[in-house]
C-alpha cells in the first residue's frame, strides 16, 4: 500500500486552516501532520516533519508566504519541499513572486474542495499546478521585469534543439503545440523537456519559464 501524501497546512485564520485540514485528512491517500499560523513556524515544522507538500497562504504574520516558500523550496535549499500556495488575492504579482521563490502551483482559497485536493496530489506527483495558458498570461504581464540575472548560465550545456524547446515553454506552449510546432511526437517532447529540467537542475516547466527569462533566452 503507498503512503499516504503527508500534508502541512500554512494559514494564520484558524477557520480557513481547520477547513483545509479537514477536508485532506478526509482523504484515504492524504494524511495532515501539522498546522500552523505564519510562514516561520511553516519553516520550523518543515524542517522537523518534512511533509510531502506545504499549503500555503501568502499574507501572514511573522514571516509571510512568499518569503516562507523561499526558505523552504528556493535556490540553493539542500532539501526542498514542495510548496502550493493557496491565497485570497488573485493577484498576478503574487502568483510571480511565489513561482520565482520556488512554489510549484498557485490555487485561490474560494477553488472548490476538488480543485484543492487535485492541486496538493499535482504538486506531490512532482508536476507544475499551472496549465500552459495561465504561464503564456503571467509571462505576458510580467515578462519586462523578469530580466537576466547575472550568473545565470545562458544554457547550461544545451543543445540547439532543446534550447529551442526551452524556449517555446517560455513562451507557455503545452507539449502538443511544441509537437505540432517542431513537428515532432509528443512523447518527443516529454523527452527534451526531462533533459532540459535535468541540465538545468529544474523541478518542473514553470521554473524553466523562469529559467529562460533570467538567462536571457527569451524576451
Amino acid at each position: 500500500m503507498t503512503a499516504p501524501v503527508r500534508v502541512l497546512v500554512c494559514d494564520d485564520q484558524a477557520l480557513i486552516r481547520t477547513g483545509f485540514a479537514t477536508i485532506i485528512d478526509a482523504q484515504p491517500d492524504l494524511e495532515i501532520v501539522g498546522e500552523c499560523g505564519d510562514g516561520r513556524a511553516a519553516v520550523d515544522l518543515a524542517g522537523r516533519l518534512r511533509p510531502d507538500v506545504v499549503v500555503m497562504d501568502v499574507r501572514m504574520p511573522v514571516l509571510d508566504g512568499i518569503q516562507a516558500t523561499r526558505l523552504l523550496a528556493g535556490v540553493g535549499v539542500a532539501h526542498p519541499v514542495r510548496v502550493l500556495v493557496v491565497t485570497t488575492f488573485n493577484l498576478d504579482e503574487y502568483v510571480y513572486e511565489a513561482l520565482r521563490a520556488g512554489a510549484s502551483g498557485f490555487l485561490l482559497k474560494d477553488a472548490p474542495p476538488a480543485q484543492l485536493l487535485h492541486g496538493i496530489r499535482t504538486v506531490a506527483s512532482g508536476a507544475a499546478l499551472l496549465a500552459p495558458e495561465v504561464t503564456r498570461q503571467l509571462v505576458g504581464r510580467y515578462a519586462a521585469r523578469i530580466r537576466p540575472a547575472e550568473g545565470t548560465p545562458l544554457d547550461a550545456g544545451l543543445t540547439p534543439r532543446e534550447l529551442e524547446v526551452l524556449r517555446l515553454i517560455a513562451d507557455g506552449l503545452s507539449n502538443g503545440e511544441i509537437a505540432a510546432r517542431l513537428v515532432i511526437s509528443q512523447e518527443t517532447v516529454k523527452t527534451y523537456v526531462s533533459r532540459i529540467l535535468t541540465k538545468l537542475g529544474l523541478r518542473d516547466r514553470v521554473q524553466a519559464v523562469v529559467y529562460a527569462y533570467r538567462a536571457g533566452l527569451v524576451t
